[in-house]
């Protein structure tokens, strides 16, 4: 059985689930449970009001203080799970998760444990502007030692979030502000969904598509029009980048002989680029025409929604790219 949820109110079923499983589980922002998290669609909403302000912690507005906060009480047995409200702002929290959360456990031979989940809100679309939706994902995943998930579905951030929670590592779990109010099918029973493994959401003989968040959509639709002239799209969407199901990847670019990676952060230096040369070295052989990324301008997401739009790749632009393979 399944009930239609959005994605932000599948998290806020996994975070409630999985603090009545644990004592040790806690939940830390700015302005957690109220203001905006006040909303039945937002996260956190209803969670002070059933686990009280011990467990549900309004912070100070500094997200260096919130990593902090995370890190401190993941090293003394707790299992935190705090919000970085805009993806931008884990510039300032990248100190205490990157330099210490993400190290300590490598540098002590695997004899600490950081068991913390940083939820990130990312994504353009809403007239944040470039401050609040620079997408910086690939930052993340260069840094070793640190799990980066970014689901798609609401089924899958639940899953997902419930793996976060229960794993030993640092995870950054990655939130795309437009997903948050678009509903899915969620299942009922408990379960979680394993961290580090891709799932193919749609199968195709001709060409693949990797993507992850939001971009699914946009790859969806696309495949829906290639499909009506002949050409079968295979879309494998990550959920996870580190780490990476490289075995799904190359299993999908050795059936189609193509492969376009799709997604919303800009081109230089995004992620795409990781996934292209997981293909060009282990797939080489099996490849028919050029890699391609459909991605972002390399400029901040503008404010003007016209010019947002432009920003934002959609399904036109992976149409005519894919269409270029052939």
């Amino acid at each position: 059985m399944t009930r239609q949820l959005t994605l932000g109110q599948a998290i806020n079923q996994a975070l409630r689930e999985e603090m009545r499983r644990d004592e040790r589980v806690f939940i830390a922002g700015e302005g957690i449970g109220i203001g905006i998290h006040s909303d039945p669609r937002m996260a956190t909403h209803g969670l002070l009001e059933e686990f009280g302000p011990r467990r549900v912690r309004d912070t100070p507005v500094s997200e260096a203080a919130i990593a902090g906060l995370a890190v401190g009480a993941a090293a003394m047995g707790l299992r935190p799970v705090v919000e970085i409200m805009f993806n931008p702002f884990f510039t300032i929290a990248a100190d205490q998760i990157v330099n210490h959360a993400a190290k300590l456990r490598y540098l002590s031979g695997g004899k600490s444990r950081f068991p913390l989940v940083a939820r990130i809100k990312t994504g353009a679309g809403i007239g944040a502007g470039c401050q609040h939706s620079h997408n910086l994902e690939a930052w993340l995943a260069h840094c070793p030692g640190l799990k980066v998930v970014m689901p798609s579905t609401p089924a899958d951030a639940k899953g997902l979030l419930k793996s976060a929670i229960r794993d030993e590592n640092p995870v950054i779990f990655i939130e795309d502000m437009l997903l948050n109010f678009v509903p899915g099918p969620v299942p009922e029973a408990d379960y979680t969904t394993p961290i580090g493994v891709a799932d193919i959401k749609k199968t195709g003989g001709d060409v693949t598509v990797v993507t992850w968040s939001k971009m699914l959509g946009v790859a969806l639709k696309a495949a829906e029009s290639l499909e009506r002239e002949g050409i079968g799209v295979e879309i494998v969407d990550l959920r996870t980048l580190t780490p990476l199901d490289e075995n799904t990847v190359l299993e999908s670019v050795r059936k189609t002989g193509r492969l376009v990676v799709l997604h919303e952060a800009t081109r230089t230096g995004g992620f795409g680029g990781e996934i292209a040369a997981l293909a060009a070295e282990k797939a080489f052989d099996a490849l028919r025409a050029p890699i391609k990324r459909v991605a972002a301008p390399d400029i901040p997401v503008p404010f003007s929604k016209p010019l947002e739009d432009f920003y934002l790749p959609n399904e036109n632009d992976l149409i005519r790219v894919v269409k270029s393979l052939f």
